[in-house]
Order: C-alpha cells, then structure tokens, then sequence
C-alpha cells in the first residue's frame, strides 16, 4: 500500500482547470449569501413608508438576523471541522433560501425579525465553511488568491442585491425581491449537492472514505493508487478542537482576529444595513439602490486587486494600506454635504470608502485561514467571523444612533473611527501571510509556526 501526502500533493500542485472549478463554485454560494444577506438593508425604507413604521423600529430587526449569523458562523464552523465541509456549507445554503422565501409571508415587523434570526444561521453558517473549502482546493501558493476571490463574493453579492432592489422593488415590490432572492439559493444548491465534492484534506483525514479521496485526487490531476493510504504531514499534529485556537502558538493571532473581525464587521453592517435609509433621508438625488451598489462593488475591485499584492507584498503591508484607505475615505465623506452633491461624486466617494472597508474584510478570511491548520481551520474562521458578527449586531444600533444623533456626518466618522481600530488590531496579528522572497515556481513562501 502506497503512502499519500495529501498536503504535499495539494500545496505543491498545480493549478488545474478542474480546481479553479471547484473555486468558482464554492464562490457562487457566497454571491448569493451576499444577496440576502443585503436584500433587507435595500427594503427597509420600502417597508418603512408601507408599514408605517419608524426606521428605527428595524433596527431589533437587522440586529436579530446577525445575532443569528453570529450563532450559525460558530455552530457551523465546527460542523465542518467535525462532518464534513460540503455538508455544512449546502446545508447553510438550502437553510437561508428557504427563510428567505419566507420573509415573502411576513406581514409586521416582529415576525420578520424572527423569520431573520433564522436565516441568519445559514447565512452565518456558510462563510467559514466555503471559506476552507477554497483554500483545502488549491496549491498553498495560490491559497490567498482563492480564498479571497470566494469571500470577495460577499461584496458581489451585495452589489446585485443593490442592481436588483433598484429594479424589481418600484415594479414589484418587497416580496418578489425576497422571492427570488430566495429560490436563488435553493437552485443553486440542488445542483451542487451533485457537482461539489468534499475538501481533499478533509477525506484525508477519515479512512474510510479514502476511495473517494483517490478518486477527487484523481478528477484533481494527481492519479494515485486505488488502495493508497493518506496522511497529511502538515497537519498531522492539529486537533478539532476550539481550545486549540487558545494555545500559545494561536493565542495572540486569535485574539486580534476577532477584534479585526469585529471592528471591521461594525463597520461594514452599519453601511450596507443603514445606507439605503441614510441616502433616502439625506435627501441625495440617487437611487438608494445604486448607493449601496456602489458602497459594495468597490469592495469587489479593491479586493480582487488586493488579493494579488498580497500574494506578492505580504497581507500585513497591504491590509494595513486598505484601512488607512478606508479612514481616510470615510472621514472625507463625513466632512462633505453630500445632499448638494452631484450623484456621480457620491457614488465615487461610497465606492472608495466602502470598497475599502468590504475589500478588508474580505482578505482577512485569507489571513484567517492562513494562520490556522486544516483540522481547525473552519473552526479558526468561523470563531473569528463569530466574534465579529457581535461587532454586526451592535452595527444595528450604531448605525441607527448616528443617523438620528448626527446625520450622514457622524455616521460616516463612526466608519472612520472603527476601520482606525481595525488597523490596530490588525497590526497585532503576528503570523500575516508573507510577501514572495523570489520570483520562481513556488516562489510563495507559506510560512507557518512549528507543528503546522
């Protein structure tokens, strides 16, 4: 009997057309996470003038539905490590496409705060699970740019949740645009029940299921025997455990994890949650939709351009660079009477500062999964995500305080001063993912502390 590597056979591989496959596919779930995630953000001044409500009567409301992200990242990010990555991830897909539908029903403001919980859990749940899955894929030098283009989705998604409300909430109004946010998802879904196979490293890990690993090794470009054994040499010593993320090796980079993750994410909700509802009470002469578009896709761009210079410069040099960016924007947004304005200069301002806040939150689900091995990996980033989310629930009423405490000006410098404490955190994370010592095949130099 043959022994098998997995590690080394994937993290000095080759980049097949198969593996960029698997990449995009794990990504279109994130796309549509993105979209219902956003589509209650691009609703609420809808459902505002409709139900007669106040805009503050949804803030329980968003805050109900990142509770139930906070939850799910957690419980689901430990599903993964413990059954499997693919059964996590569909079933967090099949779980938020559904609730979404049912947002379709809803007729106040209660019931759709509890239908929101709900569908949190799965929108929650897929993150950290689509997230390993990216980066089990794939050669270890094209691991940052995988795991970014996945989570870079989010943004996507928020950007046609955006295009979408702009088009189908004036013709057909708030349940159509739940409707087909929802079935969306569960489409998708039926489809990758079939077509997405579990992550390598994973199988590696389960004997049993070993002929299944030769033969995905196999559809991967790397034909082994059908009666191979496999182990994983850079894992071997990693165990499924959230204590693990506490040990000295971890402890520090978890700590400033979470509190990246949870400034970062305070901010990014605050924007996409309240924006619609800041620009319509503002008064700006543009659609709301199209704000929020703009706020999302620069976070697309910022974040595909980011990926590779990470790859080249290292994540600590070019994240630290995006949230000084990301400051500075938000700080001259908050200086500039953005109601006299004309559209196009408040599309380019929500497009630098929000691109710069989602392109940093997305590439810290790359740093994320660098830091920490393969049996806790999902566990590492969902934990952080989680931790985060807690940022996003407080981003309901942050962003509802600012608006009727100071305007669009204090909101925005309630951006600013969060991205300023997500540098600092960021510049504690000891173990950043480094910059290309030499310009050869396997130039990308992954290095990892001791044991991984």
């Amino acid at each position: 009997m043959k022994a098998v590597d997995v590690g080394v056979v994937l993290d000095e591989g080759h980049w097949s057309g198969y593996q960029k496959l698997l990449v995009f596919a794990t990504a279109l779930t994130i796309i549509l996470d993105g979209v219902d995630n956003q589509l209650l953000g691009v609703a609420i001044p809808v459902l505002v003038s409709e139900w007669g409500v106040a805009r503050g009567a949804f803030a329980p409301v968003l805050a109900s539905g990142l509770v139930g992200m906070m939850i799910g990242g957690a419980i689901a990010g430990v599903l993964g490590d413990r059954f499997g990555r693919r059964v996590a991830l569909l079933g967090s897909v099949f779980l938020f496409g559904i609730l979404t539908c049912a947002i379709v029903f809803v007729n106040d403001v209660f019931m759709l705060g509890v239908v929101r919980f709900f569908a949190g859990l799965g929108l929650g749940g897929a993150m950290p699970n689509a997230t390993a899955l990216a980066s089990e894929y794939v050669p270890r030098r094209h691991r940052p740019f995988a795991v970014t283009l996945t989570v870079v989705c989010i943004p996507l998604g928020g950007t046609l949740a955006g295009l979408v409300g702009a088009q189908i909430l004036p013709q057909f109004g708030w349940r159509v645009l739940f409707g087909v946010g929802g079935v969306l998802p569960l489409v998708l879904g039926l489809v990758l029940l079939r077509a997405l196979p579990e992550s390598p490293r994973y199988l590696a890990r389960r004997r049993e299921r070993w002929p299944e690993l030769a033969s995905l090794l196999g559809r991967l470009g790397h034909h082994v025997p059908v009666d191979a054994s496999f182990g994983d040499s850079a894992e071997a010593l990693a165990r499924t455990s959230v204590r693990e993320l506490f040990v000295p090796e971890y402890r520090r980079d978890t700590l400033a994890l979470g509190a990246s993750f949870f400034f970062c994410l305070l901010a990014a909700y605050a924007g996409v949650s309240w924006l619609p509802t800041m620009l319509t009470g503002a008064g700006v002469g543009l659609n709301a939709g199209l704000g929020l578009a703009a706020f999302n896709i620069g976070g697309v761009i910022g974040a595909i351009i980011g990926a590779p210079i990470i790859g080249r410069l290292g994540s600590r040099v070019t994240m630290l660079t995006m949230c000084a960016g990301a400051v500075t924007g938000a700080a001259v947004v908050a200086a500039t009477p953005i109601a006299t304005q004309p559209a196009l200069v408040v599309l380019a301002l929500l497009a630098w500062t929000g691109g710069l806040i989602n392109a940093t939150q997305t590439t810290m689900f790359a740093l994320a999964a660098h830091v920490y091995p393969t049996a806790v990996r999902a566990t590492g980033v969902g934990a952080a995500a989680a931790f985060g989310r807690i940022g996003s629930v407080l981003s309901s009423y942050a962003g509802a305080w600012a608006l009727e405490s100071g305007g669009a000006s204090r909101f925005f410098m309630l951006l600013a001063a969060m991205m300023a404490l997500v540098f600092i955190s960021l510049a504690a994370v000891r173990h950043h993912i480094p910059r290309v010592a030499s310009r050869g095949r396997g130039a990308y130099l992954d290095v990892q502390p001791v044991g991984r």
